[in-house]
């Protein structure tokens, strides 16, 4: 490696334990504010919450127009075939020579033009990558999964419209998951292994110096796997693809040929990875209300910032050049979010030289569901507290950027950094002011009820607040058309439940949303680091049934031993 990119362990610098603390220092420090403000001045605390909504309001309707966007956009991106694309690559001229005087129809497919230019400028190349010299390789992570939530994962890649010669599956599994889970690779190996050029099974040990109990690690040992097996082979780091999957996640059937198209068109390849949308809707049918709200808008999340390229992070799965991974020694062992903070690796790595190219094609995952309700609950504050735990790219971005050694440019860096800190600050204390923050003045201060402006406060956020729920109107009709078919077990009326849902948006935010980003910006500010990762618990109705069905058949096979 031709740099430093890793994490610090151990005892930080002031410097860093600095950063460490300002995103805590910041979100507290905003609702502190509010209250000192309420105290002093009735007026300025009312400017000051009517600027805070206003900024939401804003981004409300920005959601709300991207999403419509992004939605659009997916199905459009859905509705071509992306294998036949990647096939006239394979000879971009004479591709190029059939397609220049296409036909109406054809010259309305989802970014047709963009695909003349690829196969004009390709052609005029002397050597190009051409789709049969490419590999996609599938790292698949677990811990502890059964068999019948894996399974369907493993098929959804069979059922993918792209050459399964031409794909390697590289199954990763942790030691610290048993026998079970060992059992259950050795099985699906047995069964899927004449299915792809390969499927590896790579169990990764535990207790690995430098680690912490977490997924980086384990895609990390596979993907050093992969290279060997790369090079045994003599299939070049250059042509392969590596896509990071768990192991409830669903590709869309388009999605490798998408991803090896745009991998082909790119000339700037190895700089960058590729971002699919995330959609947490495998399961959405069985998922409990709240989950159902925090699943749907996730999804929606990643709608919107497909539509923004320059603030698009790598999230969940996506894909990067072996070429790249191999260079900077794979994904980070030593943060439980490696997926985010893979952006902020590989933009250091090539000083400045990386962005995230938005694949929209969805990969399906599943919403948070455990085998019952208030274990359900427990489950969801446990995800989303990881996820808001990348606050910790905070001080890793500003030891790269506030320093003479820097060397990415500085106002990029600069802007990214603030992009990153507004985001995780501002989850802490938005909704919370949103909701609560009309009432502070005339509850601190007893001469607020005589300041018209802060008598009147409650009354203008609700209007406020009012006027955006036409944005929520729009995204929960886009959410009634995402959704998959209702299963046969439920009825009708739990479409009406799927409207419903929303009113509890309100509450997801503060209670999932802003505590679990306040839980860990705490923790990390008070140096209690987050070390291991928590699987989550996700599956089906079918699935929990069975291993309820197995868990009873284990007590009586115990019972019957006494």
């Amino acid at each position: 490696m031709s740099k430093n990119i890793e994490i610090p362990q151990g005892k930080r610098t002031k410097f860093y334990r600095f950063f460490e603390i300002l995103p805590a220092f910041l979100s507290y420090g905003a609702i502190v504010l509010m209250l000192i403000l309420s105290i002093v001045s009735p007026f300025w605390a009312s400017v000051y919450l009517l600027f805070i909504i206003a900024a939401l309001l804003v981004k409300a309707i920005g959601v709300a127009y991207r999403t419509f966007g992004g939605y659009r956009k997916m199905n459009s991106a859905l509705k071509v075939d992306w294998l036949e694309r990647l096939n006239s690559l394979e000879n971009p001229k004479n591709s190029y020579n059939a397609l220049k005087k296409a036909t109406v129809s054809t010259n309305k497919e989802f970014e047709f033009r963009n695909h003349l230019e690829n196969l004009k400028y390709i052609s005029s190349e002397k050597d190009f990558l051409k789709p049969s010299e490419v590999f996609n390789a599938v790292i698949v992570a677990a811990y502890n999964e059964p068999y019948e939530v894996i399974r369907p994962t493993i098929q959804s890649l069979i059922e993918t419209k792209y050459p399964k010669s031409n794909m390697l599956i590289f199954f990763a599994y942790e030691e610290r998951g048993g026998a079970g889970i060992e059992e259950t690779a050795k099985k699906l190996q047995q069964e899927f292994s004449s299915q792809f050029k390969a499927f590896e099974i790579v169990k990764h040990p535990k207790d690995l110096p430098n680690e912490v109990v977490g997924k980086g690690g384990n895609i990390t040992f596979a993907g050093r796997a992969l290279a060997k097996y790369c090079q045994k082979n003599k299939l070049p780091f250059e042509n392969v693809v590596v896509t990071t999957l768990d192991c409830d996640n669903k590709p869309h059937e388009q999605y490798f040929a998408a991803t090896t198209y745009e991998f082909i068109v790119q000339p700037n390849r190895k700089h960058l990875s590729y971002q699919p949308i995330s959609l947490f809707l495998n399961n959405i049918w069985d998922a409990p209300a709240p989950m159902r709200v925090l699943a749907t808008g996730n999804s929606f999340w990643n709608l919107v910032v497909s539509m923004r390229p320059h603030r698009l992070r790598n999230f969940a799965s996506h894909s990067q050049p072996l070429d790249a991974l191999v260079e900077m020694d794979f994904w980070s062992t030593r943060t439980i979010v490696e997926d985010g903070h893979q952006f902020w690796r590989s933009y250091f790595h090539f000083d400045g030289n990386y962005s995230v190219v938005p694949i929209m094609i969805p990969i399906y995952q599943d919403a948070v569901l455990s085998d019952t309700f208030p274990k359900t609950l427990k489950a969801q504050f446990i995800q989303l507290r990881r996820w808001m735990y990348g606050a910790s790219d905070v001080p890793y971005a500003a030891q790269h950027i506030f320093t003479k050694e820097r060397t990415v440019p500085f106002w990029d860096g600069l802007a990214k950094f603030y992009v990153l800190v507004e985001g995780h600050v501002s989850m802490v204390y938005q909704a919370v002011l949103a909701a609560f923050g009309g009432w502070i003045p005339l509850l601190l201060n007893n001469s607020a009820s005589r300041s018209l402006v802060a008598h009147q406060l409650p009354t203008t956020i609700s209007a406020i607040q009012q006027f955006a729920t036409i944005g929520l109107f729009a995204t929960i009709f886009v959410s009634l058309k995402m959704l998959p078919p209702k299963p046969a077990r439920y009825k009708k009326h739990r479409t009406i439940f799927m409207v419903l849902q929303w009113f509890l948006m309100p509450i997801t935010s503060i209670c999932y949303g802003s505590a679990a980003a306040a839980y860990s910006q705490t923790r990390l500010a008070l140096g209690k680091y987050l070390d291991k990762f928590d699987v989550t618990e996700k599956g089906t109705v079918a699935d929990i049934d069975r291993a309820k069905e197995k868990r009873k058949k284990a007590r009586e096979a115990k019972k019957s031993r006494k």
